[in-house]
């Protein structure tokens, strides 16, 4: 799987274009001021270097988001397994249960299904 790995900063501007796309690239200056107290300056080398990344298109001055934030946040997501539990999935379960005690019953079904429909057959 490609990475598809944020900074921080990037983070910020491309949780703005996704909720607001497509957008001006004027008002998502305005927008990106008054949200995150950016200047226009600050806004465009941003966006800049996640045109640069591939991470969003700016046509006609209209800017729009080329990748949808849930592949960029299952990247994240495996980069934090690979990273902090050297790619152990069952580590990161753990992990994870170690802080929360207790799942629902739905929340017990739903992870069920999630291994079941992500197995392999031997």
């Amino acid at each position: 799987m490609e990475e598809l790995i944020l900074c921080e900063s990037e983070k910020r501007l491309m949780e703005i274009i996704w909720q607001e796309e497509p957008i001006e690239s004027g008002k998502l200056v305005k927008i990106a001021n008054d949200k995150i107290d950016w200047n226009k300056s600050t806004t465009y080398t941003i966006l800049r270097k996640l045109i640069a990344k591939g991470f969003v298109k700016n046509e006609d001055t209209i800017v729009s988001a080329l990748i949808p934030k849930e592949k960029v946040l299952i990247s994240e997501s495996n980069q934090i397994v690979e990273d902090s539990f050297s790619g152990s999935l069952p580590k990161f379960v753990a992990a994870f249960f170690g802080s929360k005690k207790t799942l629902t019953d739905k929340e017990a079904d739903d992870l069920i299904k999630i291994i079941k429909e992500n197995m392999k057959g031997d």
